[in-house]
């Protein structure tokens, strides 16, 4: 597996892959092509102006493009902000087989190492079992007391209550630490 810089060969499979009602269960819609586009646009925007972003993730021989897995400044303003969270989105086809945690580490490893971060977060509704479930692969714990209402979702909507968990730097002393990260640019 390999994070890498995103390339034009990316832009139809990142549209099917915001298209996908499986994948974007956990999110208030899926994404139409110039939504997806308009993502892809704020992407590269966050790459120039942070250094980092959200890496495309490549399997090889298996397939180009499996999603994004990376760190972002948080774009919004809530009780635990300013921060970095990790974040993934992987394509159907391909959960199960524990890319998003690999790369999730490879991501950590690279925010904690290579950025001096002192923490990463990470959130998304109650009831996404199997991002929690990375998230604690991850070595992350779940901040019960700092669960929020995501203020880019309106209130009354069933997806505006997230979780939130964090992780401090003192990843490399946690048993889960990465250990040989797949290749980050």
């Amino acid at each position: 597996m390999r994070l890498r810089a995103w390339c034009a060969a990316d832009l139809e499979p990142f549209r099917a892959l915001n298209a996908d009602s499986e994948v974007m269960r956990h999110f208030p819609n899926v994404l139409t092509a110039a939504e997806s586009d308009a993502m892809g646009g704020r992407i590269a925007a966050h790459f120039l102006q942070h250094g980092f972003g959200l890496w495309a993730v490549e399997a090889p021989g298996i397939a180009p493009f499996l999603g994004f897995v990376g760190l972002a400044v948080v774009g919004f303003e809530a009780h635990f902000t300013p921060c970095v969270e990790v974040s993934w989105r992987v394509a159907r086809e391909h959960w199960g087989h524990g890319y998003a945690t690999e790369a999730g580490r490879a991501a950590l490893e690279f925010g904690f190492e290579r950025l001096g971060l002192e923490e990463i977060v990470a959130f998304t509704v109650p009831d996404n079992v199997a991002s929690r479930r990375v998230m604690e692969r991850l070595g992350m714990h779940h901040d019960r007391a700092g669960d929020f209402d995501h203020p880019k979702i309106p209130p009354g909507h069933r997806m505006r209550r997230h979780v939130l968990y964090r992780l401090p730097t003192s990843i490399n002393s946690h048993p889960l630490a990465p250990r040989s990260p797949p290749q980050v640019p």
